[in-house]
């Protein structure tokens, strides 16, 4: 039927109109009409090309960009290429380049994409730290940026754990003026200071100097000097993210006090801030900043629609309330480890102006349920995480059952049991990722209560996070099996009573039930009733449309690396993650070796 279809009507009205790249590469399969029309006339039409969710080697990339004649944005998972591997793709068309976890590039990748990429307009690349002088990368960066003039959009980070900070010195004098995005990761304040001094602007867009509205970085310590130069010289900006490292507690001179706060008073576009002191290097805060800070903050930056705080340790419930008080347009509120912020910051949430569409608080030990049931009257909440929120229980998912746009909702190490999930597995709530990761009273009971209460979340929910869960087993993932249809992402890392019974379900299920979603990513690491027969598992036809799993840790590593090798042969668009990170490897892959 479909073979005898006109092929100009295959590819406009049906292909090109209604099917999305994923789609139309399955559809290919089922007739030659199909295939003929995918391969020569919609594929190489396409202007843009997303394969970050796989890891594909060169051969693979070669096989699939060779159809492409007309894209000119393309994002790439590169896990698994080096520098010659991009070469043949690189080419004045690409306007929008996205290279993310690239553990095997080298900085001269930068420099073939300056005199290939002419026109490119947005560009960003995850580097790994390969211990190379920063002399080089700043010198591939400047060529770089010398030659792309109409650059708007650069993302540049290095990741590794003692990554040179100086990579980015003066990438000021390089920079096109038609920059309007930066994010550089990481950067030592000094050279941040000279960096913002540098792009100073005009307080009028039409100017013909630099425009700069968003400026992310991550930096060795967050002073008041550095916000001073930002305040002063780029008040065109709509967006600032700032996090520190800190290896010390950082001294009197250069550290963030109440007064760096109130400079930021003078970017009077700003919507959206982020603020943050990383742990990672040193257990620190800003102490140097109380609730005075941010009455300031609040008073001087009410067209705040986005905040985001982590480390302030000495702000208090009268603080954080002035932010959801005044700032009337407030849609996206996060803090993190904030140890005096309790359910007092939102005991008159009723009555404030704005309207909160995400509220992350995480590792606020004060932080109850009753925070919860307050937060649960802004009906347009759309992601609701309480990571690290011991005392959330389960009086307050009656509130959370009735949000009828909640999307995402993090328990992690929450006080909830069976019950609990029974009631949001009644609710309406059209919850697409949950994560119960640690929730130790919970048992393979509430898995069933969750996916068999007939609510909403059965037919919503595609990722689910069960890590760390003593009551788990084989009933629980068997229950995840048989009503988990729409399932497509699965944590089960470190629960000690699953078995190959259970692996054996989840790999062969979606064979028998035609209405369920393939399983794309599955995290088992330390799974250790895992046996090492279940690597079998992981050989065709079984796990089907299976895209990356987490192995790390469990008696599947003990097989011989010839099965291994086999299975990754066999499953080129498979990544096989052995080393533990957390799921599809998104803080880990600048560890990973060849």
């Amino acid at each position: 039927m479909m073979d005898g279809l006109p092929s100009c009507l295959i590819s406009e009205e049906i292909l090109w109109k209604m099917l999305d790249l994923q789609t139309l590469c399955t559809v290919a399969c089922v007739s030659k009409s199909l295939r003929f029309s995918v391969d020569t006339e919609v594929l190489p039409s396409l202007a843009s090309l997303d394969l970050s969710i796989v890891s594909i080697d060169e051969h693979t990339l070669y096989h699939i960009l060779s159809r492409f004649k007309s894209h000119s944005t393309l994002t790439l998972n590169c896990q698994r290429l080096y520098d010659s591997s991009l070469l043949p793709f690189l080419a004045p068309q690409i306007q929008q380049l996205n290279l993310l976890s690239c553990s095997l590039l080298s900085s001269s990748v930068l420099n073939s994409i300056g005199a290939n990429c002419p026109f490119l307009r947005v560009l960003a690349v995850e580097f790994a730290d390969q211990g190379s002088p920063p002399i080089l990368f700043r010198k591939n960066v400047a060529y770089m940026l010398n030659k792309c003039q109409y650059l708007e959009r650069l993302s540049l980070k290095i990741k590794g754990t003692e990554v040179d900070a100086s990579a980015f010195q003066s990438i000021e004098f390089s920079l096109p003026r038609s920059i309007k995005f930066l994010k550089l990761k990481p950067m030592l304040e000094n050279n941040a200071i000279h960096l913002a001094n540098r792009l100073r602007v005009s307080k009028s867009p039409s100017s013909s100097g630099f425009v700069l509205q968003f400026l992310s970085l991550l930096l060795d310590v967050i002073s008041d000097r550095l916000l001073v130069a930002i305040s002063n010289s780029l008040p065109l900006l709509v967006e600032l993210h700032l996090e520190d490292r800190p290896d010390k507690e950082p001294l009197p001179g250069v550290d963030l006090t109440n007064g760096g706060l109130h400079f930021l008073g003078s970017c009077h576009f700003l919507t959206d801030l982020s603020l943050k002191r990383s742990r990672q290097n040193y257990q620190g805060s800003f102490k140097r900043i109380n609730d005075m800070g941010m009455f300031l903050l609040s008073q001087r930056c009410k067209a705040l629609e986005s905040v985001r705080l982590s480390g302030f340790s000495k702000v208090s419930d009268a603080g954080f309330a002035s932010l959801l008080h005044t700032c009337q347009k407030l849609k996206k509120f996060e803090v993190r480890n904030a140890f005096l912020l309790s359910d007092l910051a939102f005991h008159d949430l009723i009555q404030a102006p704005c309207t909160l569409v995400e509220v992350r608080l995480l590792s606020c030990g004060l932080i109850t349920s009753e925070t919860v049931k307050k937060l649960a009257f802004s009906r347009s909440l759309e992601v609701l995480d309480l990571c690290g929120c011991k005392s959330v229980a389960d009086s307050c998912l009656s509130s959370i059952s009735c949000l009828q746009r909640l999307t995402t909702l993090n328990l992690t190490g929450a006080d909830i049991t069976d019950s609990g999930l029974s009631v949001i597995g009644q609710g309406n709530t059209p919850i697409s990722y949950l994560c119960l990761r640690g929730c130790k009273r919970i048992t393979d009971k509430g898995i069933s209560f969750l996916l068999c209460g007939g609510g909403a979340i059965a037919q919503t929910l595609s990722a689910l996070d069960l890590g760390y869960m003593p009551g788990i087993s084989d009933n629980g993932i068997l229950t995840i099996a048989t009503f988990g249809r729409e399932i497509t992402e699965l944590c089960i890392r470190s629960c000690f009573y699953v078995t190959d019974l259970a692996m054996r379900a989840l790999a062969t299920k979606r064979r028998s039930q035609d209405r369920s979603k393939q399983l794309c990513r599955v995290d088992i690491f330390n799974c250790v009733g895992l046996s090492a027969d279940a690597l079998k598992l992981l050989r065709k036809p079984l796990f089907r449309g299976l895209r990356w799993i987490g192995i790390g840790k469990t008696h599947l590593t003990s097989n011989e690396d010839t099965m291994i090798t086999e299975i990754q042969k066999e499953r080129p668009w498979l990544t096989l993650c052995l080393d533990g990170c957390e799921m599809q490897c998104h803080d880990g892959w600048q560890f990973h070796s060849p």
